[in-house]
């Protein structure tokens, strides 16, 4: 029997919700990666890492709320804690990684394409992830096609998303990525939600049982916590809210500092008529 899916159950609620979190966390972790290529390299991981799970932390959050919409008429939803956690932790991860990528190799050229097919990878691999975490009566069955789109989708937005974060040209320009970076991963948790289908069992009768927004409320709490701090961190860092530094970012570079060059030349000058002197004294009684 085919059960009716409703991804709108609360309305507009949800999906601006959902919305709001994914450009939160998107514009908190293209702050932190833009803030590490203003650093030294000994400062650089802790940056990327911090934006790895903010932009992680964003997008799975931004998941679940829109979840807390999506109902099938006939049977209730219940999730798996432990596989909705490890959804949590492959967003982090494989985002991390993609940014990583391109915090140490530049947004540009080979770098920015592994990064972004990696980090959007990791995008649809913790949305799909969620997914299977459901248990219902029945079965869910999804549309090879429109699976695809949605995996491109996040696929493209996350190269972009990169590729604005290495521009490093200010706040209103993260702004403004962070915003296309949200509506593009919003547009593809509905284009993967679009391409499924359920198949009830009808092996027991039609129970009400929980929510799924009680079910979920639980889980967002540390992610939601996680998001605010790292959002005092951006508030109270001026550099990284303007995204472009006072001074000429210092990288540790082999040589020796140009004035110990100075100091030398003038030490070599300063003995050079002491020991000519010298010589001419010691040679004279002998010639006499």
């Amino acid at each position: 029997m085919q059960g009716t899916v409703d991804g709108f159950s609360y309305g507009l609620v949800t999906p601006l919700v959902a919305y709001f979190m994914a450009c939160l966390g998107g514009a908190l972790g293209l702050r932190c990666t833009t803030r590490s290529m203003l650093v030294s390299q000994s400062w650089r991981p802790g940056w990327l890492a911090l934006g790895s799970a903010a932009i992680g932390s964003g997008i799975w959050t931004m998941h679940f709320v829109a979840m807390m919409g999506f109902t099938v008429r006939g049977t209730p939803i219940h999730y798996d804690a432990a596989m909705t956690f490890a959804s949590l932790a492959v967003a982090i991860v494989m985002v991390g990684v993609g940014i990583f990528i391109v915090g140490y190799r530049g947004a540009r050229g080979t770098a920015l394409f592994t990064g972004g097919t990696i980090t959007g990878l990791g995008i649809a691999s913790m949305h799909y992830l969620g997914m299977a975490s459901m248990s219902l009566d029945g079965k869910l069955e999804y549309n090879t096609v429109t699976v695809g789109i949605s995996v491109a989708i996040a696929m493209a937005a996350a190269t972009a998303a990169l590729w604005a974060a290495g521009q490093v040209r200010g706040f209103l320009w993260s702004v403004g990525a962070s915003l296309v970076m949200g509506l593009a991963v919003s547009g593809m948790h509905y284009t993967g939600m679009a391409a499924l289908s359920v198949h009830l069992h009808g092996t027991s009768e039609p129970t009400t049982g929980d929510s799924p927004a009680s079910l979920l409320a639980p889980m967002l709490i540390g992610p939601l916590a996680f998001l605010l701090l790292a959002g005092v961190v951006v508030m109270f860092d001026p550099l990284m809210v303007m995204g472009k530094p006072t001074v000429v970012p210092v990288e540790p570079k082999p040589g020796i500092p140009a004035h110990t060059h100075v100091r030398h030349s003038a030490r070599r000058l300063r003995f050079r008529p002491r020991r000519t002197v010298e010589h001419r004294g010691s040679r004279t009684p002998q010639n006499r």
